[in-house]
């Protein structure tokens, strides 16, 4: 669909104090393109275009789909240094934009 502009992929990076508890929140959201759990080559007709993101996990040789457009919420990541690398799709899971999200999962101090 030419006459529609490009989609593009915007993602926020978690916040610190959820990062403190070990949880990872990231609120993402697609410009030109709505998020949606439909699949398949006669989706890629619909207009306006719709698509969904594939999230993969510290460089994971899998990825999980996710078409609902709600933050993703990640828990039990151990401390340390991890990324998050999500990828806006098509219908048929052609990658159209990609950001990863860099984060340091800390332990929570003042405990003895």
């Amino acid at each position: 669909m030419p006459s529609q502009p490009p989609a593009s992929l915007v993602v926020d990076g978690p916040l610190p104090d959820q990062l403190a508890m070990g949880l990872v929140v990231i609120r993402y959201r697609a410009e030109n393109l709505r998020i949606v759990p439909v699949y398949g080559p006669a989706a890629l007709d619909v207009s306006p275009r719709i698509g969904h993101i594939h999230v993969t996990v510290d460089d994971a040789p899998w990825h999980w789909a996710d078409g609902s457009g709600d933050p993703l919420i990640i828990q039990g990541l151990p401390p340390g240094p991890h990324k998050v690398l999500v990828q806006l799709a098509d219908p048929t899971h052609k990658v159209i934009d990609s950001k990863t999200v860099d984060l340091v999962i800390t332990t929570q101090g003042g405990h003895h």
